[in-house]
């Protein structure tokens, strides 16, 4: 690829999926450079490979540069962009280099979705990879068995996360493409619901004639579009009886779950150890997929039993009579709703819930939805807004969803900064408690610190 090519840029380099695209390039061969505003886990681990990252944007950081590539998060008025812009080097934003990066391959496997695309994207990555198919993989989190989120295959599939932010998906022309769910979602993007079903139904048409779309009916959003794709199509759900593979007999019991598995009339035993009735939908897509590609139940089923879950996402940090701590990556209330659902049917302990929103937008649109996803917890501590890519709203806080809660007759609920956090929480805790840290920020550093505080 890009022989001529082999100084790369990139801005805003820290971000999960940034981060895994530069890996996977400098296991090409390429010079790789990068900047972020921050240092985190994921330009920790790029400096471990000797890769140049410089914290905090000059103009200077791109100077070796032939090509930059870009975070969809990056303004157009960031300095290094204007830098490259004005002496003509040619710029790719990260949906756009993605693009490229599959064209090295002859099949790709697309995952959508307003949640889930992670750990289907592991899923399905690492089914193919124990079936010796070698992918090459970019997603949007680290997986735990591989301890990395991508990983350059010698095979001829690429298996990517399609993620519908700022309609970058639609850069992509996926051989087989998923579409797990669809709910109302970056709204800085998207007018309304219809608005955000058009682009989907773009994606899964983009799909060749010889591909297939995988569409989950249970989703509402999902099952309207079925109608409007032109192309080869499997579903999948656990509610709807007439799809093509179904989840019966769920049974969720201390992290685990089983199930049974409907194919062709035919029914399959699944066991997983990463819980929760999402990750059932989770693994039927992935089931879906490498059936599509040939492989047999036994084989996924055998995989998905060994699959390990990826990091930040029901990442279990504690775990004893005396306390479990929980990290999630929730953001949107459905994801929210269903990870303290999961707690719910596997532990019968108090839960305590300390959520981090993101982004002044999101809570702005969907605070009344955010208190009703957190209802259940027996303890609410929410913090202040982190606002990521976005600059500061003060018509908005955290004290909305806090002040909801209350009018839903929530008795439990504090609003507090993260300076107090680790007090807040353990003056609350009694022994035999389940903490959950929920957030897209930095409140994972928070789960970590109480881990090591609390043990």
């Amino acid at each position: 690829m890009l022989s001529s090519i082999k100084r790369i840029h990139f801005i805003g380099i820290g971000g999960i999926g940034m981060s895994g695209i530069a890996e996977l390039l400098f296991n090409q061969n390429f010079k790789i450079t990068g900047s972020d505003l921050s240092e985190s886990s994921n330009t920790d681990r790029l400096k471990k490979l000797d890769i140049h990252i410089s914290i905090g944007h000059d103009r200077n950081n791109i100077s070796s540069a032939e090509i930059v590539v870009y975070s969809d998060a990056i303004p157009k008025d960031n300095v290094e962009l204007i830098e490259a812009n004005d002496r003509n080097i040619q710029c790719y934003s990260r949906g756009q280099i993605i693009a490229q990066l599959a064209k090295l391959k002859s099949s790709t496997v697309g995952i959508s979705g307003t949640h889930g695309k992670t750990t289907t994207t592991s899923m399905i990555g690492s089914i193919l990879k124990d079936s010796n198919l070698d992918p090459t993989i970019i997603v949007g989190g680290v997986v735990k068995s591989i301890n990395t989120n991508s990983v350059l295959g010698s095979g001829d599939t690429f298996v990517v996360e399609a993620d519908e932010f700022n309609r970058t998906f639609l850069q992509l022309s996926p051989t087989i493409a998923v579409i797990n769910n669809i709910d109302l979602e970056h709204i800085d993007c998207y007018k309304d619901i219809d608005d955000l079903k058009d682009a989907f139904i773009e994606f899964a048409n983009s799909v060749p004639f010889y591909g297939m779309v995988s569409v989950c009916k249970d989703s509402k959003n999902a099952a309207a579009i079925i109608p409007l794709i032109d192309k080869p199509i499997v579903t999948y759900g656990i509610e709807s009886d007439d799809v093509d593979f179904r989840a019966i007999n769920i049974v969720h019991n201390n992290g685990k779950v089983i199930f049974d598995l409907i194919f062709k009339e035919q029914s399959y035993p699944f066991s997983m150890n990463v819980p929760g009735e999402y990750n059932i939908f989770n693994a039927l897509a992935a089931i879906s997929v490498c059936k599509t590609m040939g492989l047999s139940i036994e084989d996924i089923s055998h995989s998905l039993k060994m699959f390990s879950g990826v990091k930040r996402r029901f990442d279990i940090k504690v775990q004893n009579n005396d306390l479990m701590i929980i990290d999630d990556y929730a953001h949107h209330p459905v994801e929210v709703s269903s990870v303290i659902k999961a707690i719910k049917s596997n532990w019968d302990r108090r839960l305590l819930v300390i959520f981090q929103p993101h982004l002044f937008s999101r809570t702005k649109q969907f605070y009344k939805e955010f208190a009703e996803a957190l209802l259940n917890a027996d303890f609410i501590f929410i913090t202040e807004i982190f606002a990521s890519r976005e600059k500061l709203d003060t018509s908005v806080t955290s004290e909305k969803i806090g002040k909801y809660l209350k009018e839903l007759n929530h008795n439990n609920v504090f609003n507090i900064t993260t300076d107090t956090l680790i007090t807040d929480v353990k003056n609350k805790y009694t022994k035999g408690d389940i903490i959950l840290t929920v957030g897209a920020g930095n409140i994972w550093r928070f789960a970590d610190k109480l881990s090591e505080s609390m043990q």
